[in-house]
């Protein structure tokens, strides 16, 4: 994969609104410890026109069984993601574009279960919302009306890690963990039962992926991820509860590196006193 796969600039975007098959725009409005109304008040407030309301909580994660070992946003089931693509009229064919207004956050979630589910044509705006701003582009507050699709999915197209697999790559080749500085070395937990990061995993915080609110160039990237240890073989990422993972995945694949998402992340390790916690670094 590279960058044109993976993301989408604003002009390219209205270029293909213009084209003859637009693409189908989700809005993904997400931030970490947010109430959960806030994000559908924020797409309430202003959205780019056409785009979809999708909410993570309940369109991009499977609370059904609020077990705590399997993290605090486990993978939808496969019918809760094609419920989800039927309302949003997605079709096998469809072009998808991804877009939040926290950096690409909620977006790069999007981004990775849909590719999960099977779709393979879906970006995410660079730049997020801000980038459509900045160019004094029109919002809207109504929901568009959508034509149900009656598409069926199967999952499973993007590579995930169990927790014991996780583990093992920790200790034997490369496991990147997305969280801040101060969550990785157990520092200010404030959300899960026990702080710190699964041993031997490596740093590697989401705000280094960006160039203000852009991705960072092809470059950059390579840089940053070869300084963490990509140097080919296997690579998995881990986070808080399988989010902020996805927004390390799409820097990956920007520059063509394949790597594989532990969903429960460091919410589901950490709710089974049975696995060891490293403090520090």
């Amino acid at each position: 994969m590279t960058r044109q796969d993976a993301l989408i600039t604003v002009a390219e975007l209205r270029e293909a609104q213009a084209g003859e098959n637009p693409p189908v725009i989700l809005d993904v409005r997400w931030t970490l410890g947010a109430p959960a109304e806030a994000g559908r008040a924020a797409y309430d407030g202003g959205h780019i026109p056409g785009a979809i309301y999708v909410d993570l909580d309940v369109d991009l994660a499977d609370h059904t069984n609020d077990d705590p070992r399997r993290g605090r946003h486990p993978l939808p089931t496969t019918a809760q993601i094609q419920a989800s693509a039927r309302r949003w009229g997605l079709h096998s064919s469809s072009a998808i574009v991804l877009v939040d207004d926290n950096a690409s956050q909620g977006a790069a979630r999007g981004w990775w279960v849909l590719r999960w589910a099977g779709f393979t044509t879906v970006r995410v705006l660079d730049g997020a919302l801000a980038a459509w701003r900045e160019e004094g582009l029109p919002l809207e507050s109504s929901e568009p009306a959508v034509a149900p699709s009656d598409i069926t999915l199967t999952t499973g197209h993007m590579p995930i890690l169990t927790a014991d697999d996780a583990g093992q790559i920790a200790r034997e080749g490369l496991l990147l963990d997305a969280r801040p500085e101060d969550r990785f070395r157990g520092e200010n937990e404030t959300r899960d039962p026990r702080a710190g990061h699964i041993p031997g995993a490596v740093n590697a915080p989401t705000a280094g992926n960006l160039d203000g609110q852009r991705f960072a160039s092809d470059d950059a990237l390579r840089t940053r991820y070869e300084g963490l240890g990509v140097r080919g073989g296997t690579v998995g990422v881990s986070c808080g509860s399988g989010v902020t993972a996805c927004h390390d995945l799409l820097a990956l694949s920007v520059i063509g590196v394949s790597a594989a998402l532990y969903p429960g992340s460091w919410s589901a390790w950490a709710n089974d006193p049975d696995r060891p916690v490293q403090l520090g670094v």
